[in-house]
């Protein structure tokens, strides 16, 4: 991977053609262009038989300066860096910024590419390309252009396999609160790239992280459980505590759980507006209730029983 950064800032990492493939795709674009050189030449040759030789070597010239040179030229420039033989071999010509190639970018190219494959049968472009640390020949070098591979291999490093259907709520009692993010990051990179490495390696990895996780969750690994499938059911239950966590932790009441201790509810006691306040009493002996007694914390209220029987209400009228 090489890395290249854009007018904006934008680091790009892009895989620079090597020599076997871009050589392919020069041999392909050289034979599509002699074949086409060949085919005119008869063509002209038929078609002006009657001229002298100046003529016709002037006409020579003139086709092969068109076909050769200026052909690669013209098709690389419309098709933004794909003539034939790279879409034939997936390759693609850009600039050093990682932007589609212009008329100058090609015509550069073009020219230099006579002196360095045309005329050296490509001696120079191949030495140039195994100097340089990303593959570029010298028309690459002046004219500030990179060959890159456009088909990338497919790789299925970001695929994680399942673990087994009979380790499902295994490990739901494991505390995981204690594993640090990198060791998570750590078996998450190896869960996704196993099928890459070797049987004997991988097996190693997976023991010694099996070993750092159980180690930090306080249980050791089951003996009928491998480290992979350990792994894989570990970081599964992870992923789905942190789900629940995310969206179902308002509905299982885990959510007010975690927003701290509820302040303690104080009783409201109404106040009377100072309109509805009882008038003062006068001073004066008041009658004693017989059937509410005396209490040292509060006021005493009198309370009248008129005549008819009817307990008063204790409101005294102004003197």
């Amino acid at each position: 991977m090489s890395e290249l950064v854009t007018g904006e800032a934008v680091a790009l990492e892009l895989r620079p053609a090597r020599l076997p493939s871009r050589a392919l795709a020069v041999l392909l674009d050289l034979a599509v262009a002699v074949a086409v050189y060949v085919a005119v030449t008869i063509a002209l040759v038929a078609s002006t038989s009657s001229l002298d030789g100046a003529a016709q070597t002037a006409l020579t010239i003139g086709t092969f300066v068109l076909v050769l040179v200026g052909g690669p030229i013209a098709v690389e420039t419309l098709s933004h860096g794909r003539s034939l033989g790279k879409m034939a071999c997936g390759l693609r010509v850009v600039r050093d910024d990682g932007g589609p190639i212009r008329f100058r970018h090609s015509l550069v190219r073009g020219l230099i590419g006579v002196i360095e494959i045309l005329m050296t049968f490509g001696v120079i472009a191949c030495i140039a390309s195994l100097v340089s640390a990303r593959g570029r020949r010298l028309g690459d070098v002046f004219a500030g252009t990179l060959v890159v591979r456009e088909r990338v291999p497919f790789s299925s490093g970001g695929f994680l396999p399942p673990p087994p259907p009979w380790l499902a709520g295994r490990f739901s009692g494991l505390d995981l609160s204690a594993v640090p993010d990198d060791l998570w990051l750590a078996v998450r990179q190896y869960l996704s790239r196993a099928g890459q490495l070797d049987s004997r390696v991988g097996w190693a990895m997976a023991e010694r992280l099996a070993a750092d996780v159980s180690a930090r969750t306080g249980a050791p690994v089951p003996r009928e459980v491998p480290p992979p499938a350990y792994l894989a059911a570990v970081l599964q239950e992870r992923q789905a505590r942190e789900t629940r966590r995310a969206f179902g932790g308002a509905s299982t009441g885990e959510g007010a759980a975690s927003v701290g201790p509820t302040a303690p509810v104080v009783p409201v006691v109404p106040v009377a507006p100072a309109s509805m306040a009882p008038p003062p009493v006068p001073p004066g002996p008041q009658p004693e209730s017989p059937s509410v007694p005396p209490s040292h914390d509060r006021p005493e209220v009198s309370r009248h029983v008129p005549p008819g029987g009817r307990p008063g209400t204790g409101f005294v009228p102004p003197a």
